[in-house]
């Protein structure tokens, strides 16, 4: 299934897929028609989720591989989604209700808040194992959102965080049933609608001016 974009009232629901939901150039190009339309008709929040086991797996490694020559440009492509949904000039929200691992991960820590599936599923920052040295913009990107002690548990111990466990490091905001994840994700953003876009936006933009530096300085 491809992303989808429906509402819940005046909150938009994007749901990423029911695949692994990596971030193949086409899934890319998807999400970001997805916000311009969510945007464009006057959302009063963002919730992104996912239908099958997978929030998002992350970066598409075989496309990576098979088109080695445009590394950079793919790396600036998912980096600019990532600095996009931080500044976001609504409220957002990530509802977790399975696996989120490497990029996929990095992606649900761009937005406000999030919520995980207490029972099953894990948040995983994996590039200690595979070898893969995150980039300034993604070290920065996640710096801005975890606390010291649960940056240093995430990015270099490639530990698989259940619910319980990424909740008690504030990796994620709260947890919930696997069929109240989206739920609860739209209960977070409800009292906040109605915020000006303008104003919500510049103070994202201040609040992490730094990340997305990091993040937009290679996109093209």
């Amino acid at each position: 299934m491809m992303s989808t974009l429906s509402y819940h009232e005046k909150i938009a629901v994007l749901d990423l897929g029911d695949d692994e939901n990596r971030f193949t150039p086409e899934f890319l190009d998807a999400v970001n028609a997805h916000l311009d339309t969510a945007l464009a008709e006057g959302a009063h929040g963002l919730v992104t989720t996912a239908t099958g086991k997978f929030y998002s797996n992350g970066l598409d490694l075989d496309w990576l591989v098979a088109n080695g020559e445009r590394t950079q440009w793919y790396i600036g492509r998912v980096q600019a989604l990532f600095a996009r949904v931080l500044t976001l000039p609504i409220p957002t929200a990530a509802a977790l209700p399975g696996h989120a691992f490497g990029a996929g991960a990095m992606l649900a820590l761009a937005h406000d808040y999030r919520v995980m599936r207490a029972d099953r599923g894990f948040f995983c920052l994996p590039e200690v194992d595979i070898r893969i040295v995150f980039t300034p913009g993604m070290a920065a990107l996640i710096q801005s959102k975890l606390t010291p002690k649960a940056a240093v548990a995430a990015m270099t111990t490639g530990r698989r965080f259940g619910g319980i466990d990424a909740s008690d490091l504030d990796i994620v905001d709260a947890t919930a049933g696997e069929a109240a994840v989206a739920t609860a994700a739209l209960a977070m953003l409800a009292p906040l609608g109605g915020k000006d876009p303008a104003t919500l936006g510049a103070i994202k933009n201040i609040m992490f001016g730094p990340a997305v530096a990091k993040l937009t300085e290679s996109a093209s």
